[in-house]
């Protein structure tokens, strides 16, 4: 595989996560999102390198889970490429989030 798409929901969660931490430190907001694009880059390589939960998403959905310090990238390998669907913390309610109860 090569590349990856975020989805709008990913490209926001981003830019909120960026504003968050950047508020109280830019050079560090700067890192992880340099941390979060890298693993973009190395999950496009290798799409099964995450795990998946399904205590979050039904396996059928083909969704894994990549963590990023206290961050979860949500991705969906694809045929040429992989889908970024979320990227969000581990300590917010994922099940919540994600629509499973």
């Amino acid at each position: 595989m090569t590349g990856y798409r975020l989805s709008p929901e990913a490209r926001r969660d981003i830019l909120d996560i960026t504003d968050y931490v950047a508020a109280d430190n830019v050079d560090a907001a700067l890192r992880l999102r340099d941390r979060l694009f890298a693993a973009f880059d190395r999950l496009a390589r290798r799409p099964g390198l995450g795990h998946v939960r399904d205590d979050l998403i039904a396996r059928t959905a083909g969704v894994r889970f990549w963590p990023v310090g206290v961050y979860l990238v949500i991705y969906r390998p694809l045929e040429a490429t992989i889908g970024i669907v979320r990227v969000l913390s581990g300590y917010r309610d994922l099940a919540a989030i994600l629509g499973r109860t």
